[in-house]
């Protein structure tokens, strides 16, 4: 066995026996029992970051500990690689998006086997591949022919100089990233996915993820933001259409004193048109054109408006109340019109400051601290009611029902539900992404691609000018099509779909990921699935998560899947940080991986990303702890190649191990518990660092035993195995190695993992800590479960406690068993 750790030619070594051998390759089985682990795929950039390298670290420890364990493991991988970087790098470098990523994906794919990932490469998809979006264009069609994919006029940021649309992450300060023009809002005509349907059934299902993180729950919940209320209707004076609003709260419409839509509600143009607000209507209009929905909604932007002169009628009371626009009041929530509260909202608090504007408390408060005559600020209405006519005195809850009740019987309200999701916008005026199977004939209206004609293949005469709607309308090739019904000369849709619909099935596809002739297989995709641990990013708790199970729960609804939910347990994994930030080129405080692979190896950077804190913990990277983790792997290395080099007496080994000494105990006490740590470490709980550490603690026993004079071989060579074995999933490269050099011809991935003698756990004695006054004065080592006689005798017998109650009274002493004694003196 070579003397010295090298690590580039271990890891270099076993990467290419597990790539020949195909080692990690998996089929069905039914003889074992499933796991399906997967870490969300990445986008292929070009580069891995030390995010990456902690994410499919973390899934391949409990890959390989579950493999080890007698599963029949699926631990695939992916690309999600359809998106607007290789879009912008072909205007940028004038080289096609296919090969842009098709180069990533091989650069990124060479990265994750120098990691040593236990992935079954055969199961690899991309999702920029014809054989992978035929069947995301197949999946649009099924929800088309469902009824959950339809069209609408939607407002898009659009850049007039560019003339191009843009998403939301290419406007920045409300202008074009690209050529610095202000951005402005224009309709247009685009595809949509009624995830709104599912609304209910993606709520109540939350409560049945008891393996998923309750912050994501919670975080999903409010985007659902489901509330019951009351929807009312004003009418608006001189006018000829009602105005509906949405309230949780229809106990405090005696308390409205203005109305505030949209600035695109379609009333603002009828009820302005041809008046003297019109003007100050559409500059104010041009003046927010640029904003997004995150700044029109953030609570610390000054509140603005105009009022547009129309009046509504408060049907409680028939007070005229004031209706003005502001862009706090989105178009897409509710009905794109609030009631005004201000004395019991601070955002319609601040706004009617600002346009002196009535404020009218209707519920009482007992606190002496708020005048409700001089309102500082709006206040929770919880109470007895107040200025509400004939409801003065009730309670605001019984009130609720009363006015909701009051307002159905004079058919002015009625009592509904809202949900503030919205449905899916799909469309992306994009090349590089899938194309919609949608044709557009002249007689026949929308219709889709026949299933025999998929793929719509992405045309490649195309130009990359960063000018105009979408690269795809400079096709030759592409838009013009028959109709599929009538043959009449029909034209595609240009659009191009979302990326999140790529990654909202991907997972199902690993099961069956060769299939031509379907989908996935239903009978492997039954058996693989669900996923029994998914792990990523908490900044994918809403949009992927929530895309991922509607998509699960209409194939589920079309037969093609027996579990409604995709996945069964989440890990959101934290952030890698340096110097207390997260790491950030624009910061400069970037460690790149291929550094430390090079510097270290995969063994030591996956030891250093999963001792250095809890999984699901923010990580702040130490050169200090890299260097420590090289130390011990180097430690461990030694220790192995001094015991096959110098200790190992093959005469000795085969018959059963005897335990006869006290640090034959000692020893194998620390052998057992680090097998029961590791295993509950690695095997639910997550804890990887101290299961790490309990093996640390298992090396240094071995290295004060083997120094003894006499020692026991069998009970080392057995503790020199297990430690190999349980540290394996963690460093994979350096264990395989030590396995064949300590000769084992058997692959150590394919080796059962060991288990623990409770027996051998039982301690002959024990350490408890000795008080005085309720202070630890002292330690003392005593027989395991002495009575509580002996623990008090051994204590005062002790010559530290001794002097410090000498000349004291005692008053009483207090044992608790194989814990403590307390001695209470005065």
């Amino acid at each position: 066995m070579q003397e010295k750790y090298n690590f580039s030619e271990i890891e270099k070594k076993w990467q290419k026996i597990w790539n020949d051998e195909k080692a990690f390759q998996t089929e069905m089985d039914e003889s074992k029992e499933k796991y399906y682990v997967l870490e969300m795929f990445p986008y292929p950039s070009g580069k891995l970051h030390m995010g990456h390298v902690r994410n499919y670290s973390i899934g391949d420890v409990i890959a390989r500990f579950k493999a080890m364990n007698g599963f029949n493991v699926l631990h695939p991988m992916g690309w999600d690689s359809f998106g607007l970087p290789a879009e912008n790098a072909a205007i940028k470098n004038d080289i096609h998006p296919d090969i842009w990523t098709t180069e990533n994906i091989a650069e990124m794919k060479r990265q994750l086997n120098t990691l040593g990932l236990s992935y079954d490469w055969d199961r690899e998809v991309a999702t920029c591949k014809e054989d992978y979006y035929k069947w995301t264009q197949w999946i649009f069609i099924q929800f088309y022919k469902k009824g959950l994919a339809y069209k609408k006029e939607n407002p898009v940021n659009w850049c007039p100089s560019c003339k191009t649309v843009l998403a939301n992450e290419q406007v920045v300060d409300g202008c074009c990233e690209r050529c610095k023009t202000v951005v402005e809002k224009k309709n247009l005509s685009q595809w949509y996915f009624k995830i709104t349907d599912y609304a209910d059934r993606l709520l109540d299902n939350l409560d049945e993820l008891d393996g998923w993180p309750n912050k994501v729950k919670v975080m999903q919940k409010n985007w659902i933001g489901k509330s019951k209320g009351a929807e009312v209707d004003f009418k608006i004076d001189n006018f000829y259409k009602k105005l509906s609003v949405f309230t949780t709260r229809p106990d405090t419409l005696f308390g409205v004193t203005y109305m505030v839509l949209a600035p695109e509600h379609p009333y603002v143009n009828l009820l302005t048109k041809g008046t003297e607000y019109e003007k100050a209507v559409k500059e104010y209009l041009s003046e927010i054109a640029h904003l997004t929905d995150i700044e029109r909604s953030s609570t610390t932007k000054d509140k603005t408006g105009v009022f547009i002169g129309a009046y509504a009628i408060n049907p409680v009371n028939d007070k005229k109340v004031p209706i003005y626009i502001s862009d706090y009041v989105m178009m897409h929530y509710g009905t794109g019109a609030i009631m005004a509260v201000p004395a019991h909202d601070e955002r319609d608090f601040e706004f009617a400051k600002k346009f002196d504007l009535d404020i009218i408390p209707v519920v009482d408060t007992k606190n002496p601290e708020i005048d409700i005559n001089d309102l500082k600020e709006a206040f929770i209405a919880e109470g007895k009611m107040i200025n509400s006519g004939k409801y003065n005195g009730m309670n605001n809850r019984e009130a609720i029902a009363e006015i909701t009740k009051e307002l159905a019987e004079k058919e002015i309200g009625k009592e509904t539900t809202n949900y503030k999701l919205r449905d899916w916008l799909i469309s992306r005026q994009r090349y590089w992404g899938t194309p919609i199977p949608m044709i557009y004939c002249r007689k026949c209206g929308w219709v889709p691609v026949e299933e025999k004609d998929l793929p719509v293949v992405l045309p490649t005469d195309v130009e990359f000018t960063g000018m105009g709607e979408s690269p795809l309308t400079t096709s030759k090739s592409f838009e013009k099509v028959a109709c599929p019904i009538c043959g009449l000369e029909s034209t595609r849709e240009m659009d191009t779909m979302d990326t999140f619909l790529d990654s909202s099935w991907y997972f199902l596809r690993y099961c069956d990921s060769t299939n031509k002739d379907e989908i996935f297989s239903t009978e492997k995709a039954n058996y693989w699935m669900d996923v029994d641990q998914y792990i990523g990013g908490v900044e994918h708790a809403i949009l992927h998560l929530m895309y991922a199970r509607f998509f699960q729960m209409v194939l589920y609804d079309l037969g093609l899947v027996k579990y409604e939910e995709p996945f069964k347990n989440l890990l959101t994994q934290g952030m890698v940080n340096k110097d207390g930030k997260k790491m950030s080129k624009s910061i400069g405080n970037v460690v790149s991986p291929e550094e430390i692979l090079s510097k270290y190896g995969a063994d030591t950077a996956r030891m250093f990303i999963l001792f250095a804190a809890p999984p699901e913990k923010e990580l702040d990277w130490s050169d200090q702890g890299v260097e420590g983790s090289y130390r011990f792997l180097n430690r461990v290395y030694r220790l192995v190649c001094e015991y096959v080099n110098e200790l190992r007496d093959e005469s000795k080994l085969g018959g059963e191990i005897v335990i006869n000494s006290k640090d034959d105990k000692e020893l194998n006490y620390a052998l057992n518990a680090t097998v029961k740590k590791v295993t509950e470490d690695a095997g639910g709980r997550f804890q990887f660092n101290t299961a790490l550490s309990s093996i640390m603690e298992l090396v240094n026993e071995l290295y004060r035993y083997k120094a003894l004079d006499n020692i026991n071989v069998p009970l080392v060579d057995k503790a020199i195995n297990e430690m190999v074995i349980v540290l394996s999933p963690f460093v994979p490269h350096i264990c395989e190695e030590l396995w064949e050099d300590l000769g084992h011809a058997e692959r150590l991935f394919n080796v059962s993992w060991p288990t623990y003698d409770e027996k051998a756990l039982i301690k002959d004695t024990i350490e408890i800590v000795v008080q005085i006054n309720g202070k630890v004065k002292e330690k003392i080592v005593i027989e395991n479960n002495s009575n509580k006689e002996v623990m008090e005798k051994t204590a005062l017998e002790n010559d530290k406690i001794k002097s410090l109650i000498e000349g004291k009274n005692v008053i009483k002493i207090i044992a608790v068993p194989n814990k403590l004694v307390n001695i209470v003196i005065k």
